[in-house]
């Protein structure tokens, strides 16, 4: 009985290992395209961009 709790706490183990670590990869590795369409969307309709194109739209104060 006791083999049989150790095999399947160590299954269990290692698929919580297999979710956290390879979740967050195959999330990152999707969004890739995705944001840098909207990358290349921002910077053809010039959003967040003023009017004249002298000055951005946000004014960066430094500290």
């Amino acid at each position: 009985m006791t083999v049989e709790y150790i095999l399947l706490i160590s299954l269990f183990v290692l698929f919580v290992m297999k979710v956290t670590y390879l979740g967050p990869a195959n999330a990152f590795r999707n969004a890739g395209p995705k944001l840098g369409a909207r990358v290349e969307k921002h910077l053809i309709t010039g959003e967040r961009f003023s009017s004249d194109g002298s000055k951005p739209a946000t004014d960066w104060v430094e500290k």
